[in-house]
């Protein structure tokens, strides 16, 4: 069988071809095994305010939680969070998930939250998917794909259509949603154009609240958020997402992009707002990243982006 024969076959054997929205010969398939894990998060592993110098208690700083991992094909073998090439950190967020306008993305999820025995799922933004991809729990109308119980699995069926280029969030929509938001159970999608080039560096900020701390991908406070580095003359992209219930405005210092042709240094995003910048990097330097809302930042939402010069 040709591959564009068996492209063809795949997408109606998963009731795919409702969906398409893109020539099936310009299609990739792309697999990811993802399942739900129990683990022991610490938001401050300094135990400091690298600015302020305030110090923490390990109870104030430590949470246990659940969050997304990615494993190799069968869950046979567990494997960090971020791709090669990236400065950011394992578990939270939840592994980045990439595709191009036009692929089929299969997302198989398996649920190993024996701890705490709770359901959990994925839902996925941005895509077009069948009523069993949701992964959203109402009860009386949604299916397994919204409850999966602590040792089964589900596979997601997704659809990246011309509409879908950008940033996009997931997270779970179970009978455990609440608790799994605040507790980091998050992560993104990035669908490059069809013929959009890759950049050289990305990096994936979430701004979410955690206990008592505003953080960026779970972390809070200079010294323990992410470090993001770059040489002059790449090509950067910065994923940008909320998470919780609140607002926040991504700003980068010594930088600027353009939104719909206007230059700025800040963007306002609410919950569950996505976004991605891209700019080809002309500022050697160490510079600060944060939340412009005054009061997150204070409360460790900031960070430090390092430019080296070739």
């Amino acid at each position: 069988m040709s591959p564009r024969a068996r492209n063809i076959a795949l997408l109606l054997s998963t009731g795919a071809a409702a969906l398409a929205a893109a020539p099936v010969a310009s299609a990739a398939v792309r697999d990811y095994w993802v399942a739900a894990v129990p683990t022991t998060w610490n938001m401050v592993p300094n135990q400091r305010d690298g600015i302020e110098g305030t110090t923490f208690a390990p109870s104030e700083t430590v949470l246990p939680t659940v969050v997304y991992r990615r494993y190799t094909r069968g869950w046979k073998h567990p494997l960090r969070n971020v791709p090669a090439g990236t400065s950011n950190q394992d578990l939270i967020p939840g592994p980045l998930l990439r595709a191009r306008v036009g692929d089929l993305l299969r997302v198989h999820f398996k649920n190993l939250d024996r701890l705490y025995d709770r359901p959990h799922s994925m839902h996925f933004h941005g895509v077009s998917y069948r009523p069993s991809s949701d992964g959203a729990y109402l009860p009386g109308f949604s299916g397994r794909d919204a409850d999966v119980k602590p040792g089964r699995s589900w596979t997601y069926v997704l659809r990246a259509g011309p509409d879908s280029s950008g940033i996009w969030p997931y997270h779970d929509h179970s009978p455990s949603m609440d608790d799994s938001i605040a507790g980091g159970m998050y992560g993104m999608l990035s669908i490059l154009g069809r013929h959009q080039p890759a950049p050289d560096r990305e990096f994936e900020v979430v701004f979410a609240p955690m206990g008592q701390f505003q953080t960026i991908d779970g972390r809070a406070f200079v010294g323990d958020t992410p470090v993001f580095t770059s040489h002059v003359g790449q090509l950067v992209q910065w994923d940008v997402m909320a998470m919780g219930s609140e607002h926040h405005t991504f700003h980068v210092h010594g930088h600027r992009w353009r939104d719909h042709g206007t230059p700025r240094d800040t963007q306002t995003l609410g919950p569950a707002e996505s976004f991605r910048i891209r700019w080809r990097e002309d500022a050697p330097g160490t510079w600060l990243y944060h939340c412009h809302v005054e009061s997150h930042m204070m409360a460790g939402m900031i960070g430090i982006y390092r430019v080296f010069r070739r």
